[in-house]
């Protein structure tokens, strides 16, 4: 068996619902993975990503080998037990580093400096398998050039001639077949480079493939036909993943294209700063009006915050800077992109996407 296999359980349209099988375990797709970058999700505790319904949590490569080290993660038997999590567990390849971090880039690979002690890092398609081979997680991603967008083509071009590179160089390095290696495709928002970028990555052999380099400065409309473009290139049997995208409206067009798993950090990060997800769109939690409101965020939410707390309670932590409202608004936005991950599973079932994706842009487009 590959480290990775993908039954598709019921489609609907492009949109798939399906079983993925790891070394390790299953999930469902479709499938919102939520981000814990130094191998926690802010303000929350393994025990949490079991409650809220949780597959596979994200650590992020970069982080993890500055501090604590990939050695010193190994020892404890890989990332998920070091975390106390018994889920699946996905790093990153510190691609998106090289993105955000400005580093110097050159054909063998990148240098970094280290965001803990400015000491210079260099990494390279090998040592990020390694890396990751370290931190033990069920997948793993390959090194790849993230452009930003709107880039020159001669700019998405050579980031695309990079990634096919480094992803053969990241499968000739990797040894361990009980974890899953996923392919990464570039090309910025043109069509002809998206596919061609698929088809090469297909051509070297992946787990899965991830698809990178989108929701970086493009609107939603320039997205969505490069990622068709690269999906129609990819295998049916393996698992597609956008990378680093979780707005609903995205995440529910996206599906309707045929990905099946997706990343993000904004859950959290509106947590923090006092924004919930709801079913009427973006609501303001510190809002003056949500003062004397013994209602839940979301009435239609089934989420433990939302059983349990009322707006004008969340509002007056967040009035007093109480941590607290952080990581319950944090639970709230993780718990319910995971249930509309389900619902949607459960339409393409039903074969009612399409009226879902309607329903959702109305509110959310």
């Amino acid at each position: 068996m590959r480290a990775v296999d993908l039954a598709v359980d019921a489609l609907d349209g492009a949109a798939r619902a399906g079983t993925a099988t790891t070394a390790s375990g299953s999930y469902t797709t479709p499938l919102f993975m939520p981000v814990g970058t130094r191998g926690a999700i802010k303000y929350l505790s393994a025990a949490d990503y079991e409650r809220i319904g949780a597959q596979i949590v994200l650590g992020n490569t970069y982080h993890l080998m500055l501090r604590p080290g990939a050695e010193l993660i190994q020892t404890f038997g890989g990332l998920g037990s070091f975390a106390g999590w018994r889920g699946l567990t996905l790093t990153d390849s510190g691609g998106f580093q090289v993105f955000s971090l400005n580093p110097k880039v050159d054909d063998d690979g990148v240098t970094f400096k280290s965001t803990y002690d400015g000491s210079t890092v260099r990494f390279t398609p090998e040592n990020a398998v390694r890396v990751q081979e370290q931190l033990g997680a069920d997948i793993q991603m390959v090194l790849d050039q993230c452009p930003p967008l709107p880039s020159a083509p001669d700019v998405v071009r050579r980031a695309l001639e990079r990634t096919t590179a480094w992803a053969q160089r990241a499968k000739n390095a990797h040894t361990r077949p009980d974890q899953a290696l996923f392919g990464i495709v570039q090309g910025g928002i043109s069509e002809v480079m998206r596919a061609e970028s698929a088809q090469r990555t297909v051509e070297i052999g992946f787990d899965g493939y991830g698809i990178g380099g989108l929701s970086v400065g493009e609107t939603r409309e320039q997205m969505l036909p490069a990622l068709a473009a690269a999906i129609e290139h990819l295998p049916a049997d393996r698992p597609r993943y956008l990378m680093g995208v979780g707005d609903p409206a995205s995440l529910i067009e996206a599906v309707g294209l045929g990905v099946d798993q997706f990343d993000c950090v904004m859950q959290t990060r509106l947590g923090r700063h006092g924004t919930a997800l709801t079913s009427s769109g973006r609501f303001q939690a510190k809002a003056a009006r949500n003062a004397e409101l013994d209602e839940p965020l979301d009435l239609e939410c089934p989420c433990e915050v939302c059983a349990r707390h009322s707006r004008g309670y969340i509002r007056h932590l967040l009035q007093v800077r109480e941590p607290t409202a952080s990581r319950l608004l944090s639970i709230h936005n993780i718990s319910w992109t995971i249930d509309l991950m389900d619902r949607m599973r459960a339409a393409i079932h039903k074969g009612s996407f399409e009226s879902m994706r309607r329903d959702l842009l109305a509110v959310w487009g």
